[in-house]
């Protein structure tokens, strides 16, 4: 299956894989370090794209697209996505369906430009008031100290030597893909030959780096004004007086959004796709 379909944003080539008919259209929108988000999230949107148009954009040194050396401000982020849609023939109004890092970029983009998007979609998203306070909490200073470790750690793993196979359980399967029946043979050899070839992808270093900068402009936006819809784990942060959950309740509270807890952890899509998918499609019936 060709899951290629690259346009040209300014001047780097951005995979925007579509799947699917409908009036509405949902954009999977990719946690930091995703390698392959295309894969990624097929267990939610393949159950979606029989009633729903979806799209996934994959920025720059993620799955099949090309690098950059943008910065990666939260701007640039959002105004790629918005870009890269709209070179792939998708016009707004989008539903956003946004894991992880890319939360920042969902609640930005939909009060930034209410008109783009009619709903979002929490698939565990980061809530931008955790990261800032997480900053806070364990020092700027340190927190890229513990992200300078870590990217030294990908860099060896990238490598894909005996270290690497000895954790793969942690790195390459972490969500479960690799062993499980959602992906065929062919797309695992495809996803696990990404995830080696961009794991130490300087973009995702790049947006760690800025991410409690991309956080705070994303909170001073305040709290989503559109339909949401939320998924909240259990997740671990890198503090242990932050609640994950409690961050994420508290902020769909503040949008009067709909609230689903689960304990499957922050790669939840891959283990309960069919109680994700049903759930946002009777969110969606109701609300659009």
């Amino acid at each position: 299956m060709n899951y290629e379909n690259k346009v040209d944003v300014n001047g780097t080539k951005l995979n925007v894989y579509t799947e699917g008919e409908g009036a509405v259209t949902i954009v999977f929108m990719a946690g930091n370090g995703v390698t392959c988000p295309v894969l990624e999230y097929k267990p939610v949107y393949r159950r979606m794209s029989k009633k729903y148009r979806i799209a996934v954009v994959e920025k720059a040194g993620y799955g099949f697209s090309d690098g950059t050396s943008e910065p990666r401000t939260i701007e640039n982020l959002v105004a790629a996505d918005r870009e890269a849609l709209r070179r792939a023939g998708l016009e707004p109004p989008y539903v956003l369906a946004a894991h992880s890092y890319s939360g920042f970029e969902a609640v930005y983009w939909a009060n930034t430009y209410p008109d783009e998007v009619s709903a979002v979609l929490s698939m565990d998203m980061g809530v931008p008031a955790l990261a800032v306070e997480q900053s806070k909490e364990i020092g700027e200073e340190k927190r890229l100290a513990q992200l300078d470790k870590s990217y030294k750690l990908l860099q060896k793993i990238a490598k894909d030597g005996l270290f690497a196979k000895l954790i793969k359980s942690k790195t390459e399967n972490v969500s479960g893909l690799m062993t499980g029946s959602e992906l065929t043979d062919e797309e695992k050899q495809v996803y696990r030959r990404l995830f080696y070839k961009n794991i130490a992808n300087r973009e995702f270093y790049e947006e760690s780096r800025l991410m409690t900068e991309n956080a705070r402009k994303a909170a001073d936006t305040g709290a989503l004004k559109c339909p949401s819809c939320f998924f909240i784990s259990d997740m671990k942060t890198l503090s242990k007086n932050l609640s994950w959950r409690k961050f994420g309740q508290d902020f769909a509270e503040k949008c009067g959004g709909e609230v689903h807890l689960s304990d499957k952890g922050h790669m939840m899509y891959a283990l309960i796709p069919d109680e994700m998918s049903e759930t946002f499609d009777k969110f969606l019936q109701a609300n659009l």
